[in-house]
């Protein structure tokens, strides 16, 4: 996999990162290429499973907890332009001035990044990028799609993501500025993905009771993108239109496919063997 490819992973490995933080909603029917992109899903779950995840287990062995929430405070710190790009692309000043803070604090008192005291002098950090940004300027989200090692995504995130990536994205800049053999300048970029994926095998675990992956991915990713919109706070009628609250015949039909896979792979006990 090429160092460019390797670039688009960030929807796959982030996804699975955040997933902690949501309640996954009911599925929606809104999903007219859903052909097209189970397919992708199994390529990507392939990929993931002989090539990027083995990677991120490598690199847990070789590294602490410490280590790894030091390298990961380094590239958050590195990656605030795009977030303070498109807070000031969204006419949000406010946001835009408290993210230009934390960079400065941490780059400098925080030791380039590597320590976090914006958060201990509650300045909480924040993320948006330029899909959200879009989003907030009334671009329609345009149909759920997955891509080749990019994941889950929209026709408006997969627009906005070159844009982030080669306007706003320090490591892009370092990667078009410099040439190394072998094509070494993209190794930051490579190492900040790998400590992407890495974040993400904690949260594996929630995908163990899904009936269907897909749909856990594609709600989860869903929902995810709306609390990023509304900074955590989407209207109640948003989120009941992203839940399908009012399709009841709907979510009875989810709570008995839930079950009966809850059934089918229910543990043996007292030493009694599954049925087969």
């Amino acid at each position: 996999m090429s160092l460019k490819s390797m670039h688009k992973i960030v929807g796959l490995s982030a996804a699975l990162a955040l997933l902690a933080g949501c309640a996954t909603p009911m599925p929606r029917k809104d999903d007219p290429h859903e052909a097209f992109n189970r397919k992708m899903y199994a390529f990507n779950d392939f990929a993931d499973r002989v090539a990027i995840r083995p990677v991120a287990v490598g690199y847990r062995k070789i590294t602490n907890q410490t280590t790894r929430t030091l390298i990961s405070n380094f590239f958050a710190n590195i990656e605030s332009p795009v977030t303070i790009a498109n807070d000031i692309l969204q006419a949000n000043p406010k946001e835009a001035f408290k993210a230009t803070n934390r960079l400065v604090i941490n780059s400098t008192i925080g030791v380039l990044g590597l320590f976090d005291p914006a958060s201990e002098l509650s300045i909480d950090a924040s993320t948006t990028d330029f899909g959200v940004t879009l989003a907030r300027w009334g671009v329609p989200e345009g149909p759920y799609l997955v891509l080749p090692l990019i994941g889950s995504t929209t026709g408006r995130d997969a627009a906005s993501f070159p844009v982030d990536r080669f306007l706003f994205d320090p490591l892009s800049w370092y990667a078009r500025s410099h040439v190394f053999n072998l094509h070494a300048e993209y190794l930051p970029t490579v190492a900040h993905l790998v400590t992407i994926r890495s974040s993400a095998i904690d949260a594996e675990s929630l995908l163990e009771g899904a009936y269907d992956p897909y749909v856990f991915y594609r709600d989860a990713y869903r929902q995810r993108r709306l609390y990023n919109i509304y900074r955590g706070e989407p209207p109640m009628e948003v989120i009941q239109s992203l839940q399908g609250v009012d399709d009841v015949e709907d979510s009875d039909k989810l709570l008995e496919e839930q079950q009966q896979y809850e059934k089918q792979h229910k543990k043996p006990e007292d030493g009694a063997s599954p049925k087969q």
